[in-house]
């Protein structure tokens, strides 16, 4: 009487006849990096403004505070062309030499704007510091800008790792290479740069003058190639 092989074993044993494939090895194979950059003028203004005060009542403390916040606010709105937002707002106890006992209460809260418009957000600035301090003043590049600049260097960051693959290939005594993966990466995106600023007179009123400057943006390509040999 025939009795049938058990399934698995019947699997196993198909398995066995199959040939062993093994990843073919790679050789030859170099890591490069090249990078195309420009300078692109910093077109956003960014500036953060704070009051900050002390008093023994913390709710009057606070009613001070919202007083004068509403106050810059309203006056910010009125410039057109500014973003405005309302930054952190924190208040702490102001404790007594030996620090057992709190004698008063600090608070602080900041008011952020930013614009496209120096002139305006310059101005502004001004009318605001009448009450308020200066924090902060930086610059950065806006993103429609910082694409823009990107997507025009992104062939040319190609064309200095086929630069660059070339130069590796022929020092290696290759005939040829094909490029295994490459990777583009974008850099120089917004980062907040502090900028000095000077205080002039005008209209009475004083204006923080200022310079923006420039900023680079660039695309590298990382990216390895097998060099060909002959």
């Amino acid at each position: 009487m025939f009795v049938s092989a058990p399934r698995s074993i019947a699997l196993l044993a198909c398995i066995a006849c199959l040939p062993a494939v093994a990843d073919e090895p790679r050789y030859n194979q170099i890591s490069l990096r090249a990078e195309a950059s420009s300078e692109v003028a910093q077109d956003r203004m960014h500036v953060t403004l704070f009051t900050e005060s002390q008093h023994e009542d913390p709710a009057q403390l606070a009613a001070q505070t919202t007083s004068a916040m509403n106050k810059a606010l309203q006056t910010a709105r009125q410039a057109k062309g500014v973003e405005v937002s309302q930054g952190s707002r924190s208040s702490y106890p102001v404790y007594e030499e030996k620090g057992q006992q709190i004698t008063a209460w600090r608070e602080r809260a900041e008011l952020r704007l930013e614009s496209g418009d120096f002139a305006a957000l310059s101005k502004l600035t001004g009318e605001l510091m009448r009450d308020l301090k200066m924090a902060s003043m930086h610059f950065s590049v806006s993103d429609a800008i910082r694409k823009q600049n990107e997507d025009a260097l992104l062939k040319d960051a190609v064309d200095a790792f086929r630069a660059r693959a070339q130069l590796a290939t022929e020092a290696l005594g290759g005939s040829d290479y094909r490029i295994v993966n490459l990777n583009l990466g974008s850099g120089g995106g917004y980062q907040p740069v502090m900028r000095n600023f000077a205080m002039k007179r005008m209209d009475s009123m004083p204006t923080p003058e200022v310079e923006a400057g420039t900023r680079q943006v660039s695309i590298s390509a990382d990216g390895v190639i097998e060099v060909q040999m002959p």
